[in-house]
């Protein structure tokens, strides 16, 4: 059942999917997994005539496992979560890995770019 979404429909709306960070260290050991993050503000507040610092954030995290990185736990906070866990998690169940992300067009604008844009190169510090 590790690949079932969960969403918490507060304000902002929680999804997860897969495992978490502390769940995948004790099951594939730290040294085999890599951590992307992203923090960022969702294109939707893009127009808005607000100061930056006042328009909300969206935070990504996507855990990924071995050579391959295949994903294996994606949480999202923020503007619709909700949404993007439905098909991130039909992509994990099918055995996603970073690379397929990494080849994914990407819809603009949206907030679900931004998982398929995270930094091929390495993984994100921590915010």
């Amino acid at each position: 059942y590790e690949t079932i979404p969960t969403v918490v429909f507060a304000h902002p709306p929680i999804g997860t999917c897969g495992l978490t960070e502390a769940q995948a260290v004790e099951k594939y050991g730290k040294d085999n997994l890599k951590i992307y993050r992203s923090r960022f503000v969702n294109l939707y507040y893009g127009i808005f005539q607000v100061e930056p610092s006042d328009k909300p954030k969206t935070l990504v995290k996507v855990i990924c496992t071995g050579p391959e990185e295949k994903v294996v736990g994606l949480h999202v906070i923020g503007m619709a979560a909700d949404e993007l866990l439905q098909g991130f998690a039909v992509a994990m169940r099918m055995g996603a890995t970073k690379a397929d992300l990494d080849r994914t067009v990407a819809i603009h604008p949206t907030a679900g770019e931004e998982i398929v844009t995270l930094a091929p190169w390495g993984p994100m510090s921590k915010h």
